[in-house]
């Protein structure tokens, strides 16, 4: 669009048990009434983005089904269309939450598939299927070409939309649905113009800078990456992502200035580069999978990303009045990059929730490896929290670790606290907030805020979504070769059968989509004591002991003291738990590491039983 255009949380644990027994991503409220705040705005923002989407959003009149308007705005600005960008961000969020188990989703999703491989053959001012046309950065509502003056071409849209097909065709395949065969013709496209105009110049997602955009090179390299991978998996091939990947990674690595990355090259705007661009392009090229801190793709934990963050926040420290006697290491409010003037330059939501989203992957990673790396590059980031801090690497058992994480995770709640701040009483978001009075202004109701809000909360929720193959993918070239990959184009279907996780198994057996799992477990208690389940997932109370799961002692004897819960969780959900004594008087006594991890089978059993023995 024109960017021209969860009330104790952990009360009763203390630091020592915690630090005996502590389970990856253990989040300490900055405060109950963010809590508060993050339950309410949830469900708002959710509706928020359901709202602007066709053919029944309530804000979207005429939007054809699968169309998502960007904000129902129609003057001043104006952002009555579909944008290719926003819709695939966005509809990636809606995607891992119909992963994460919310089926009233599918519907929506299957009409935006089909609307996108409409789209793909609607020539517009950039070209056709075959001649540039996937880059066109918006239409009408009614999935009509829109011939205006316009910031074009746009080169992020078919990556970002490859990944959001690849992301949902991935799991319907584990689910046995023949899902992919229907959307790979759209996602080969996309794949297919990526390997080929990757090296091509192009305006960036604020649409102001014609050059080449660290966001864009960023989510194409990943698409790419796990194209390839979706492509073998159902006995397809990818040749252009195999040559160009490694090419891309290897021009990312050109943003990067030694200080920070300079998120717009090859153009000559006069601007510093400093620009909330390269914190979406860490946070939306994350993968929790990833085995270590990587540079070389910035993962949002990278020395590079931490650094990056810092020089971009403190641009904004001074020059916004609302974030006026905010010190180094405390959240700000935060802009596109200091140089805006669009709407007078002022905080966006979409990049204060990407501030806070940062610092809760590179969190997760942190508590997954159990360590984490201070060196020169990013010893200023961690300095803001521990001044004397020295380079090295801390083991999540030493007081350094501890103390530095625990003032992180109260850092990316202060920028969601911003958020809260600024946020009207009905809980709508625009795009900007004043930059002196912090009062909401431009479009409207705008869809990308609404999703950032909720992709940041799951987040800071533990809810990851899947890997995209990054581990086996951030090997940079020694040498860069400006190359491409000729493109094959093909006309997809716009029709899907609906219902299409509806699969059968051995025999012709209906596929489960829930199952209930019971969870055994033996654990000898004394009286008065009982056992609380936590995990990774909401329906585990996201790691918070004061809404786990409480298992029954039934069957409980001296010589089987099996304590048991049974919960429907999604097929194929995967995710990580431990369970908790919790004495009489409130004291918990976590289980001893590593934490259980557990993927619900997918296939007819709709009943599992996990077993298991209590970790000393």
């Amino acid at each position: 669009m024109l960017y021209q255009s969860f009330t104790a949380v952990l009360a009763a644990v203390t630091l020592s048990s915690i630090a005996q027994a502590k389970p990856v991503r253990i989040r300490q409220s900055a405060s109950s009434s963010l809590d508060s705040f993050i339950a309410t705005e949830s469900s708002v923002a959710l509706q928020g983005v359901l709202n602007n989407l066709g053919p029944d959003g309530s804000l979207a009149p005429g939007a054809a089904p699968g169309a998502l308007v960007a904000s129902p705005s129609t003057e001043n600005p104006n952002y009555f269309y579909t944008w290719t960008r926003d819709s695939a961000l966005t509809f990636k969020m809606l995607i891992d939450t119909f992963i994460a188990g919310d089926s009233s989703l599918q519907p929506a999703i299957e009409n935006y598939i089909s609307a996108q491989a409409k789209l793909q053959t609607v020539c517009n001012p950039s070209g056709c299927l075959s001649s540039g046309g996937l880059a066109e950065p918006k239409f009408y509502v009614n999935l009509t070409q829109f011939t205006g003056s316009w910031g074009r071409p746009q080169r992020d849209g078919p990556a970002l939309r490859a990944t959001a097909l690849i992301t949902y065709s991935r799991y319907l395949q584990q689910q046995g649905s023949s899902i992919a065969n229907l959307t790979w013709p759209i996602i080969q496209n996309d794949l297919a113009y990526v390997a080929q105009n990757w090296n091509q110049t192009g305006f960036d997602l604020w649409e102001e800078v014609s050059g080449s955009s660290f966001f864009t090179i960023a989510v194409q390299h990943r698409a790419l990456v796990e194209g390839s991978a979706f492509a073998k998996s159902i006995g397809q091939s990818c040749a252009g992502c195999d040559s160009q990947a490694p090419e891309i990674l290897c021009f990312l690595q050109s943003f990067w200035n030694g200080e920070y990355i300079t998120s717009n090259i090859n153009e000559n705007n006069g601007r510093s580069g400093k620009d909330a661009n390269s914190v979406l392009g860490s946070i939306h090229t994350f993968d929790p999978a990833a085995t270590s801190c990587d540079d070389t793709t910035f993962q949002p934990c990278s020395s590079k990303a931490l650094a990056n963050l810092k020089v971009l926040t403190d641009a904004f420290r001074d020059l916004y009045t609302i974030n006026s006697n905010i010190s180094e290491g405390n959240a700000v409010a935060v802009g596109r990059y200091p140089e805006d003037v669009y709407f007078n330059g002022n905080p966006w939501y979409i990049n204060t929730a990407a501030a806070a989203e940062l610092l809760y992957d590179a969190l997760y990673t942190w508590d997954k490896a159990g360590s984490l790396t201070v060196d020169s590059t990013s010893q200023k980031f961690f300095a803001d929290f521990m001044p004397n801090v020295t380079t090295g690497t801390y083991s999540s058992d030493s007081t350094t670790y501890c103390d530095l994480t625990s003032a992180i995770k109260d850092y990316a709640d202060g920028y969601m606290e911003i958020i809260q701040t600024y946020t009207p009483d009905d809980g709508s978001l625009t795009e900007q907030f004043d930059r002196n009075t912090g009062t909401p202004l431009s479009a409207i109701d705008l869809t990308w805020s609404y999703a950032s809000f909720l992709t940041a909360i799951a987040r800071r929720d533990g809810v990851e979504p899947a890997s995209w193959g990054e581990s086996g993918a951030n090997t940079v070239p020694s040498v860069c070769v400006a190359s491409s990959a000729p493109g094959s184009y093909t006309t997809a279907s716009a029709a899907l059968p609906t219902g299409n996780a509806t699969a059968t198994g051995t025999g012709g057996c209906p596929l489960a989509t829930e199952v209930s799992v019971t969870f055994a477990e033996i654990v000898s208690t004394t009286p008065g004591e009982y056992v609380v389940l936590a995990g990774s997932i909401p329906p585990l109370g996201n790691w918070d002991p004061s809404v786990a799961l409480q298992l029954q002692a039934t069957n409980y004897t001296s010589d089987n003291p099996l304590w048991q819960v049974t919960v429907d969780l999604s097929a194929g959900v995967s995710f990580e738990y431990k369970f908790i004594k919790k004495e009489a008087d409130g004291t918990l006594n976590w289980e001893a590491d590593p934490n259980h991890t557990y993927t619900v089978p997918t296939g007819c059993s709709t009943a599992v039983t996990a077993k298991g023995t209590f970790q000393q």
